[in-house]
């Protein structure tokens, strides 16, 4: 009876054990990689007589969604010619097929909206298909070839052009959605698929001033630009990380300066890792709301001093330049921001950690609609723009969002916003396919003659999302956004797709 009972214990302990390790999410990975391309665009002579092309340099990031086909998003800016400050935002989607090995065909077809620097992009719209040949060297892959770019909707840049690119794997591992909110203890998770190493992403939101130098601004000469944006960094090493940073002017000067930086940097703990000094240095493109940046090509050095104010979130303080490599354009920068660390998707790492939590991330790309959006000088009609928004679960029910939109038709082409919030939703209903939502969000916007003043922007919104399947949700949203210091007052809506998944945080 004793041996009965004992093996009966066992047993109930075995089921136990696994059903545990049953109820963790399943770890799957999805193929994705990240793009920079070049191409040289043939300018029509407009107010420049004789203009230079313009250097169009874009970042991107596409999901393989099979074997063979991609889509994903990009973002163009201009780093060389007579528009600095020329800014896009786009969708991609095309076909990857290997010839052997190595060598490939990448054939895909890129639809954006965007302008700015006074080029002609009419309502800003505009289609950049290509056909390239590629070689996969293992870790990274070239590819060029052929491209197009037409600014439809009114506008009067169209060329045919030779095209660069680098491609470099970004896999990522994610769990499904419903799982967002699940915790779990690390020693449960170490008997599952998620006992790899950890990997550390930091968000930072920010605010940064820009101290205009040098005698080659004209009004804008000695002003300080007010800014507000995000910066990702991914980290590859211990101290070593990539990011991305984007800014947009809210005060200061007249609205439409933006600036994005490609960089990296190193990252040295004091303190018990409660204190951090960071050095990082950037590459992008810059310009907009009468800033003069040439071509747009500019450079980022920054050192920045963090703080832990509570758990894995930092007080940061930087100081560096944004300037033209030649500094013709030239600021002295400042600024603080409010920085989030993330240990995630695996439980191996140099710190101990008690629990893991699946954390929902919502990436929404949406096609807005401001009625009779109000204009400086031109008619009064209405706004169409691309947006893409970013939300990241604080909670079941509450989000940190941050978003940015580039005008597509409407004869506004050099509008852009960037804006960040909160907001809060239902729990589903109607069999868990819908959720309702509301949020507030806030920030910078500016150029296309839409009527922003220096550029702050309120922008409340509610709406609902219909699950589709497991990771996309249709999303449509009305609101109203209102401009601070201009005239800019509309009802707006909105319809897209929402791509969410969910991913572990340690704790």
């Amino acid at each position: 009876m004793k041996k009965f009972l004992l093996l009966l214990v066992i047993v109930l302990c075995i089921q136990s054990l696994v059903a545990q390790v049953d109820k963790i999410p399943k770890k799957k990975t999805q193929e994705a990689f990240g793009k920079l391309d070049f191409l040289s665009i043939d300018m029509p002579e407009t107010d420049i007589p004789n203009e230079k092309n313009m250097g169009f340099t874009g970042i991107h990031y596409n999901l393989m969604l099979n074997d063979w086909a991609y889509a994903g998003l990009g973002i163009y800016g201009a780093v060389s010619g007579n528009r600095g400050g020329f800014f896009t935002l786009g969708v991609n989607a095309g076909i990857k097929k290997y010839l052997g090995e190595s060598f490939y065909i990448d054939s895909g077809f890129h639809f954006g909206g965007g302008g700015g620097a006074g080029a002609p992009d009419g309502g800003g719209a505009f289609i950049l298909p290509h056909f390239n040949l590629g070689y996969n060297f293992k870790h990274f892959s070239v590819n060029s070839g052929w491209s197009y770019v037409n600014f439809f909707d009114g506008g009067e840049i169209k060329s045919h052009q030779f095209n660069v690119a680098l491609e470099i794997p970004l896999d990522y591992d994610y769990a499904d959605f419903e799982a967002s909110e699940n915790e779990f203890e690390i020693i449960d998770l170490k008997k599952s698929d998620w006992n790899v190493n950890s990997k550390r992403t930091s968000l930072m939101l920010h605010l940064n001033t820009l101290k205009i130098n040098g005698n080659t601004q004209g009004i804008n000469n000695g002003k300080t630009i007010k800014l507000a944006g995000f910066e990702i960094a991914n980290y590859f090493a211990k101290n070593w990380f990539a990011f991305v940073k984007v800014d947009g002017a809210f005060d200061g000067i007249k609205a439409g300066y933006m600036d994005v930086f490609l960089g990296g940097g190193y990252h040295l703990s004091l303190n018990k890792n409660s204190t951090n000094i960071l050095a990082k240095f950037g590459a992008g493109a810059g310009g907009g709301g009468g800033v003069d940046t040439q071509g747009g090509f500019l450079i980022y050095p920054d050192l920045s001093i963090e703080q832990r104010i509570f758990n894995d979130i930092f007080i940061s303080v930087n100081k560096g330049f944004v300037m033209s490599p030649n500094s013709h354009f030239y600021t002295s920068s400042f600024g603080v921001g409010l920085k989030y660390y993330v240990e995630r998707n695996g439980v191996i790492n140099d710190h101990s950690y008690s629990e893991g939590k699946f954390k929902g991330l919502d990436v929404i790309v949406k096609q807005d609609v401001y009625f009779n959006a109000k204009r400086d000088g031109q008619p009064t009609e209405d706004l169409h723009q691309i947006s893409l928004q970013v939300n990241l679960n604080l909670n079941k029910n509450i989000y940190l969002a941050g978003q940015t939109s580039f005008a597509n038709f409407g004869n506004a082409g050099a509008y852009a916003e960037g804006i960040v919030g909160l907001g809060a939703n239902t729990n589903p209903f109607l069999n868990d396919k819908m959720t309702i939502f509301a949020q507030a969000l806030a920030g910078a916007a500016g150029g296309g003659d839409i009527s922003t003043g220096e550029g702050l922007i309120l922008k409340p919104s509610a709406g609902f999302n219909y699950k589709l399947n497991n990771s996309l949700d249709f999303r449509a949203a009305g609101g109203y956004v209102k401009a601070k210091g201009g005239s800019l007052s509309s009802t707006f809506i909105n319809f897209g797709i929402n791509y969410h998944i969910s991913f572990l945080k340690l704790n």
